[in-house]
């Protein structure tokens, strides 16, 4: 039998709801965390565009992404003010709506359209009249620094990657991040890492790497831990009767590789 492709994918997935067919596999979530600028939202690209979805219609595609940043809560003003002068602590996981983000990946997993906010860093609000929809998919990769420190949000998960990246690597990314695509002043930017960035991580987000079921160090330039998060997500698409065989060797490959591919035993 041909493999369908994306689009008849969907349409025979609709086709089997409004038939009456409710026996149709969940989505695969796949949680991806990881300090600032660590390369989670390159990993992420990555394993898209080797799965060939880069350039499919966003209401077609079978494997999405939705970032983290989706969910910052909206802040009172006072809180702008402080974040305007860069003394609000965005990576603290006070600065996040996480009833929002579980009812979100609760209608994920039951392949419902979402629509999630879309953030404007210019006034540190959600944007009143524009939102981000998200189709149904078969496999959704979230990302984000604190997607494992709710509990109930991380045992949605069927797998969880941790982007290992060094701390120096990290601050020289957001730098140049935050200095040239964001337009801000250096002399802010360093002093928030300092102030809020870095103790954040250490007590928020690095602990939380022992949930992980994979670490990928160096992140999207790991290409060996990439190819074969990427040959499970085919298996999990395209399944045959070879997919445990390979499962399995990817498994003893995780074990052995000298690649730096660390799977966590649980």
């Amino acid at each position: 039998m041909a493999a369908l492709s994306a689009g008849d994918a969907l349409v025979m997935t609709r086709f089997l709801r409004f038939n009456g067919y409710t026996d149709i596999p969940r989505p695969f979530l796949i949680g991806v965390a990881g300090g600032t600028a660590s390369g989670k939202t390159s990993v992420c690209q990555k394993i898209v565009e080797k799965l060939g979805q880069a350039n499919v219609e966003r209401n077609q595609r079978q494997v999405i992404t939705i970032s983290q940043e989706c969910f910052y809560r909206n802040l009172t003003q006072a809180e702008k003010d402080l974040a305007v002068q860069g003394k609000f602590n965005f990576d603290h996981p006070e600065a996040f709506d996480f009833d929002l983000m579980l009812k979100t990946l609760q209608d994920i997993k039951e392949r419902k359209p979402v629509k999630l906010p879309a953030y404007d860093y210019a006034t540190n609000a959600r944007k009143e009249t524009e939102w981000i929809v998200v189709y149904p998919a078969d496999v959704v990769l979230f990302e984000g620094i604190l997607v494992f420190y709710c509990k109930q949000i991380r045992e949605m998960f069927d797998m969880k990657l941790f982007v290992d990246t060094d701390p120096d690597t990290r601050l020289s990314r957001r730098v140049l991040r935050d200095t040239i695509e964001l337009g801000r002043d250096l002399e802010k930017v360093l002093s928030t890492y300092i102030v809020f960035v870095k103790p954040a991580f250490e007590e928020f987000c690095l602990p939380t790497k022992k949930y992980a079921d994979i670490i990928i160090p160096r992140g999207a330039d790991n290409l060996v831990a990439i190819d074969l998060i990427v040959q499970h997500i085919q298996d999990i698409l395209h399944p045959n009767p070879e997919a445990h065989q390979r499962a399995e060797r990817v498994q003893r490959t995780r074990h052995n590789s000298e690649s730096g591919v660390v799977a966590r035993p649980h």
